[in-house]
């Protein structure tokens, strides 16, 4: 088993800046994190006014690489420029699109950028994006991926071979609490932990019974974000449903954002209420939250409010 990075943490010549993330983590604070999305092109206007809309409000920033299959700018360059303007980012990388000499390199240049928080996960198949032809890679699992960026850590590559300087990384992965085969579920995040993730980030949760079950059958040391995806319509909800596995939304909740009919105000106010409660029923059984609002940020503050919740200072 490889040694966290909370055991192995060292601060030298190489720190540029705080880790504002891991010590939110060390500290056992609330940690609230959202996600931003990458844009299909180079104007990234809009993302930084998001980032500054919420940059009080939440621990860091999830950049999602090539989100749903579909390509968009390399994380790694946004991340870079939101440390530029005092952000703090957690970089996704994915094992869809490169192979394992691929993914390590991109490592390394994330780290010669000051890129500390890095989460590891498969990716959605090239097939369901908007290059359905792109051949998928697959090369490493998301437990070996973890494996490969604590070998950087130690001044190795994952095979073993030294490099001339190391790394600093805080590595997290992702874990789903309503997943079909929870077995299975809690079997692959125990590897994950094995592997050396500092923290996880689940799926969307909309059953918080279901939730605090798993919580408790996986008995995981590490801290867990519970992910919360606002219901921005009916649509929305059943699309939920049907395509994305481990996701289940009550028919009562459906039902409730139906009955608001075209009213978008009034939906509004119900997706913030139910995520809001959600997060209230949930805050004192995991570390935080991990806000995935999808077009939806400028609702985030709203949310955050109704549930009573602020980010770690």
């Amino acid at each position: 088993m490889r040694p966290s990075i909370f055991m192995t943490r060292q601060l030298d010549a190489r720190d540029t800046s705080l880790n504002k993330f891991l010590d939110a983590l060390d500290q056992d604070a609330f940690v609230i994190t959202t996600e931003l999305t990458p844009p299909k092109g180079t104007d990234l206007s809009g993302l930084f006014d998001k980032a500054d809309m919420l940059k009080k409000r939440v621990t860091a920033f999830n950049l999602t690489e090539s989100h749903a299959a579909r390509m968009a700018m390399d994380p790694v360059a946004v991340g870079r420029l939101l440390l530029d303007r005092g952000l703090e980012p957690i970089v996704q990388m994915t094992s869809r699109d490169k192979n394992r000499i691929a993914i390590q390199a991109s490592m390394l240049g994330a780290a010669a950028l000051g890129i500390r928080n890095l989460v590891f996960m498969g990716g959605d198949p090239p097939k369901n994006g908007d290059h359905p032809d792109a051949k998928p890679v697959f090369d490493m699992f998301a437990s070996q991926l973890i494996e490969a960026a604590l070998a950087l850590n130690s001044g190795r590559d994952f095979m073993g071979n030294a490099l001339n300087s190391p790394t600093d990384f805080c590595v997290g992965a992702v874990v789903n609490p309503g997943a079909a085969d929870i077995a299975t579920e809690i079997e692959n995040a125990h590897r994950k932990a094995a592997a050396g993730a500092s923290f996880f980030q689940t799926q969307a949760v909309y059953d918080t019974e279901s939730f605090l079950r798993f919580m408790d059958a996986a008995k995981l040391s590490q801290p867990v974000l519970a992910g919360i995806i606002p219901i921005k319509s009916v649509k929305m909800a059943r699309y939920m449903n049907e395509k994305i596995p481990g996701v289940d939304i009550p028919e009562a909740l459906v039902e409730r954002i139906g009955d608001a009919g075209a009213d978008a105000k009034r939906v509004a106010e119900i997706s913030i209420e139910v995520a809001a409660s959600t997060i209230k029923q949930l805050k004192d059984f995991c570390r935080g939250v991990h806000i995935m609002a999808i077009g939806w940020e400028d609702k985030i503050p709203s949310i955050l409010d109704s549930a009573g919740v602020r980010p770690a200072p």
